[in-house]
């Protein structure tokens, strides 16, 4: 079984936003939510760094166990979702996550802000439901695929570590 995961090359990213436009078009996410965000660190300085900060779709996910009414779920596959008819919006899953990934959909107090959206790794729209069915598509991380610099990785763990270990192996025969 495949187990689906994101790997991000800081060495490549050029924080171009490319990722983030992707994810939006494809995922029709309203204006003001973000699945992926570029984080920059060390902004202005030498070291200066951009991470691609999607969901990670942990191994051991903080998320699906701090919510006290199941809504986080882990597939088979690896993949993290938010059942947005489970959901109060009580936030605990935003608290857990180291990554930041879920969000509210609107500002205000706890549980007016509606429910928790994150990163589905491009398996299910904004709007899970269509005509009163779950929409769910393959696991096709597009942020990955319109990636310019190649990086930001995703799919089958095996896969795209094989590739990140290829290219520090690459950079340290350069670097001697």
């Amino acid at each position: 079984m495949v187990t689906n995961k994101f790997l991000a090359d800081t060495d490549r990213c050029i924080k171009c936003g490319g990722c983030e436009v992707a994810c939006k078009q494809q995922n029709d996410v309203p204006y003001g939510m973000r699945r992926i965000k570029v984080v920059t660190i060390n902004k202005g300085e030498p070291g200066e760094t951009h991470v691609p900060m999607p969901c990670m779709h942990c191994a051991d996910p903080s998320c699906v166990k701090a919510c006290p009414v199941d809504a986080p779920y882990k597939r088979e596959d690896g993949v993290v979702l938010i059942d947005k008819d489970k959901c109060i919006g009580c936030g605990y899953c935003l608290f857990a996550c180291p990554f930041g990934a879920p969000q509210f959909e609107a500002s205000g107090i706890f549980g007016s802000k509606g429910k928790m959206d994150k990163c589905t790794f491009c398996v299910e729209p904004y709007n899970q439901k269509e005509n009163g069915q779950l929409v769910q598509n393959a696991a096709v991380a597009r942020c990955s695929k319109f990636c310019a610099c190649k990086g930001l990785l995703a799919g089958d763990a095996e896969e795209i570590s094989a590739i990140m270990r290829e290219r520090a192996a690459t950079r340290l025969a350069v670097e001697t």
